[in-house]
């Protein structure tokens, strides 16, 4: 079974500890997300050089407020920093986000994405673009040349899926649970990829996992933790497919034995790796790596 550690730090020596103890421990991987702190692909430079055995991954880097041609700079900078070991995470954000915040249009989102793609995987593939879409426009190259960068996509929705199956190397799912996974996700990003003839895509599932003998404060932690994404409408919509009421249950908690198979059931479903984004105690988060370490070692 194939798991990483999902972590959310703006201190880089922290990052750096944490990357070093993730490694130590067996994991393959250590994923971090772009959210309103610190750059991700920046603090992973740093990282790259000081955990040079773990692959490191973006889950996810919101696509709108960077061009692709900026963002594919970025990413082979630090696939050349940690010798290909590094796969970019990218994904469309929230309408409240891009038009709330940023003041962009979040309209054609699929539009949007296949536009990005159209510059962001020549220049990755180190080769030059000359690609003028409605919203998107990018002529050149990149003047260096670095190791392959795998490129995962957050898709949920039918279309997204089948836009990643066709052009990108996976997905990346949060707030998605087993059933979905199996039922929705990978048969649509399999198919889209067949029919493209690329090889067999990525399925990332991202979730929050405890380890505790007192299962009732941590689903009340995890209710309250993580409560935002149960209003988002692409997450809403995966917690609706999987017949749950909200983050709480999507979340892996129980005892060390329960959790680890509720893991494996996620990679029965069809992940090929479980990230694994530990929450509760100290303690119970101690616990957690103890049981995911093992499991994955196993």
């Amino acid at each position: 079974m194939d798991i990483g550690i999902f972590i959310q730090t703006d201190d880089i020596d922290d990052m750096v500890r944490q990357a070093r103890q993730i490694a130590d421990e067996g994991f393959s991987t250590m994923s971090v997300p772009q959210i309103f702190g610190v750059d991700a692909i920046t603090m992973l430079g740093i990282v790259a050089r000081e955990v040079p055995e773990l692959a490191l991954a973006t889950a996810v880097i919101p696509t709108y407020p960077r061009h692709p041609a900026m963002l594919a700079a970025q990413a082979k900078s630090l696939s050349h920093i940690s010798g290909g070991r590094f796969t970019l995470g990218i994904g469309l954000s929230h309408q409240i986000v891009i038009e709330g915040m940023f003041g962009m249009s979040y309209e054609k989102p699929v539009r949007h994405m296949r536009e990005y793609l159209d510059v962001l995987l020549p220049l990755l593939d180190n080769e030059p673009v000359s690609a003028e879409g409605e919203t998107l426009t990018f002529r050149g190259g990149l003047a260096f040349n670095s190791p392959p960068t795998p490129v995962v996509i957050a898709a949920l929705g039918p279309a997204m899926l089948k836009l990643c199956g066709r052009r990108a190397d996976g997905t990346s799912t949060w707030m998605t649970g087993p059933k979905t996974i199996s039922e929705h996700v990978a048969p649509a990003i399999r198919e889209a990829a067949a029919e493209a003839d690329r090889p067999e895509p990525q399925i990332i599932a991202s979730i929050p996992v405890c380890v505790t003998d007192d299962p009732g404060p941590a689903l009340e932690r995890a209710a309250t933790q993580f409560e935002i994404y149960g209003g988002l409408p692409s997450y809403r919509a995966m917690m609706d497919r999987e017949g749950v009421d909200g983050p709480a249950g999507i979340a892996v908690i129980g005892s060390a034995d329960e959790v680890v198979e509720r893991v494996h059931g996620f990679v029965d479903a069809g992940a090929t790796l479980v990230n694994a984004v530990t929450f509760g105690t100290s303690d119970e988060q101690a616990a957690t790596r103890q049981a995911l370490a093992l499991a994955n070692r196993g």
